[in-house]
């Protein structure tokens, strides 16, 4: 059954292996259990449900990528994405949990349809390769600032605006603690080393006192409070868009990035260096925002930690099946995942935030007009709090000075097109 399924022999694999490379991708992403409930919680949504929602929303991509589009790519709540729904939309814009949901089941429902239709080669091509790794990059210092603000390491000066805290505090010092240990395990290529560095920090502080002890595995939650909570007519505002735009871009490019990726790591893409069927990998992941929206989690996509189980043999989505599994298994564990303190997740979301910042190699430094709009980007959005207001001054950003710099001609229209809006966006639509 799982040779007709997957097709394991023609991919050189077999099911032993399929299985050890979805345990290995599991152990890499797993830490997603933990991270986003308690992000998605400082929005006002209810911890329980929302680490239910996650293990679910991940189960349900993991399971369509794999059985539809047959590609050994992990899906989950998006990191990056869930600091912008909480800290940017939510406390930031001042806009409920629900209307932020009705934002992400939006942006899913659009990224369907750019998959049914084709626009997505538009899509894409319209956005220069500049603005695409400023914008990863930018993600990667938001979550740096927000790591370093939950753990402590930067507080709120009534003076400078932002200070070291004290490092010598058990949360700073166990924040840093869990960072160094995820270096130590990753350069040691101990799998699981960041599910390991947050465990054991989260241990320490159970065990000094620090965190309450509640027990390691029980019932699920319930979903009820998160269940089909969207709210569309709030969502279909139109100070909404540059919200539904901003996640229906990072996850459209971080998905096609991580594709891409993961399928040349694996030898999968074709000749021409397309990804195999391209077209039921981008619907697995728009319909896993869908129905993670509906669930009540924040943007479901791509993962690029599925590279680790790659790399251990995974070539068909049996191991994307296996890492399904895997997180419908995890929902049994919510009293560990309630006693996950936010300084044990910020080593992780620090050690993140430093894997998206290798874009910047790639940035011609020489040439101002590609260096402007990339340092706006990766400046703005941590300072912004807002990837959506650092994507905006990034694009008008990128026009202005190709415009500006004599070099127009490399403007496409649909640059053009998305600059003009976003431009009057900010100047009639703060």
């Amino acid at each position: 059954m799982l040779e007709k399924l997957f097709q394991l022999s023609r991919f050189g694999s077999n099911t032993r292996t399929e299985v050890l490379a979805g345990v290995t991708t599991y152990l890499t992403m797993a830490y997603i259990i933990f991270v986003n409930p308690a992000m998605l919680e400082d929005a006002g949504m209810d911890h329980g449900a929302v680490f239910v929602a996650t293990c679910l929303a991940a189960a349900v991509g993991c399971f369509i990528m794999g059985f539809w589009a047959n590609l050994p790519v992990a899906l989950a709540p998006g990191m990056g994405l869930n600091a912008f729904f909480t800290y940017g939309v939510v406390l930031g814009m001042g806009y409920s949990w629900q209307t932020a949901l009705g934002a992400v089941f939006l942006s899913g429902c659009i990224f369907i349809l750019l998959s049914l239709f084709k626009i997505r080669e538009w899509a894409i091509n319209a956005i220069p390769v500049t603005l695409k790794k400023a914008i990863a990059a930018g993600i990667g210092a938001f979550l740096a600032l927000i790591a370093l603000k939950n753990a402590g390491i930067i507080v709120a000066h009534p003076a400078t605006l932002v200070s070291l805290g004290n490092l010598g505090d058990f949360g700073p010092a166990m924040a840093i603690l869990g960072f160094f240990l995820i270096i130590a395990f990753t350069q040691r290529n101990i799998h699981g080393a960041v599910l390991l560095a947050v465990l054991l920090v989260s241990v320490i502080a159970v065990a000094t006192g620090h965190v309450e002890y509640q027990g390691i595995v029980s019932a699920p939650p319930s979903i009820a409070p998160t269940f089909m909570q969207m709210n569309l007519a709030e969502a279909f505002d139109v100070a909404m868009l540059s919200v539904i735009f901003a996640f229906l871009f990072v996850d459209l490019f971080d998905t096609s990035g991580t594709l891409i990726a993961v399928t040349q790591r694996a030898g999968l893409t074709k000749s021409d260096g397309q990804v195999p069927r391209l077209k039921q990998a981008l619907l697995a992941d728009s319909t896993a925002t869908v129905t993670g929206a509906m669930l009540g989690t924040s943007t479901t996509t791509s993962y690029i930690e599925s590279a680790a189980g790659v790399s251990a043999g995974g070539r068909t989505g049996l191991t994307a099946v296996v890492v399904g599994v895997l997180f419908l298994l995890s929902i049994f564990f919510a009293p560990l995942a309630g006693m996950i303190p936010a300084y044990a997740t910020a080593g992780a979301i620090f050690y993140v935030s430093i894997l998206m910042l290798f874009t910047l190699k790639e940035v011609d430094w020489e040439d101002l007009t590609e260096a402007a709009p990339v340092a706006v980007v990766l400046l703005m959005t941590p300072l912004t709090f807002s990837i959506a207001h650092g994507i905006t001054l990034g694009f008008i950003t990128y026009a202005l000075a190709k415009v500006l710099g004599g070099k127009a001609r490399e403007l496409s229209v649909g640059v053009w097109v998305l600059s003009a809006l976003l431009l009057l966006k900010v100047i009639f639509v703060h």
